[in-house]
């Protein structure tokens, strides 16, 4: 299992941010700035992010984005989350797709949820304060 580099990315960003002040403004030109991240790949993910709710916005003079929560109630899992969407090994289990060859003989698919679980549980253990600490 790899992230992404837009999960990559989003979680380097978000270190990042949790390493400035609380409610302090930021912008995706900041954060690209400091992270490399390429400019309008940090305002996709910021507005990625915003919609997840990790991220508040504020528009107009004086606007930007800061970090919804604290970054010790901000998981991997939901970082990971807002850029990949719900955290799955396998797409065999979303019960809406059925277009695996092997379903209606495979004695796995009822274990994967539980697969699943332990790996979104070990990246909910890890918090963006864990992870922005230099």
């Amino acid at each position: 299992m790899r992230l992404s580099s837009l999960a990559d990315y989003a979680v380097v960003m978000l270190s990042a941010a949790a390493r400035h002040g609380a409610g302090e403004r930021l912008t995706a030109t900041l954060l690209s700035d400091e992270t490399g991240v390429p400019l309008p790949t940090a305002q996709k993910l910021m507005g990625r992010l915003a919609q997840a709710g990790l991220l508040a916005s504020a528009r107009g003079t004086g606007g930007g984005f800061r970090l919804a929560r604290d970054p010790g109630a901000i998981s991997l899992a939901d970082i990971v989350e807002a850029v990949e969407g719900p955290i799955a090994m396998t797409a065999c289990v979303d019960d809406h797709r059925h277009d695996c060859g092997l379903e209606s003989a495979c004695r796995v698919k009822p274990h994967w949820g539980v697969v699943n679980d332990t790996i979104r549980g070990a990246l909910g253990g890890v918090s963006l304060a864990t992870l922005s600490r230099a």
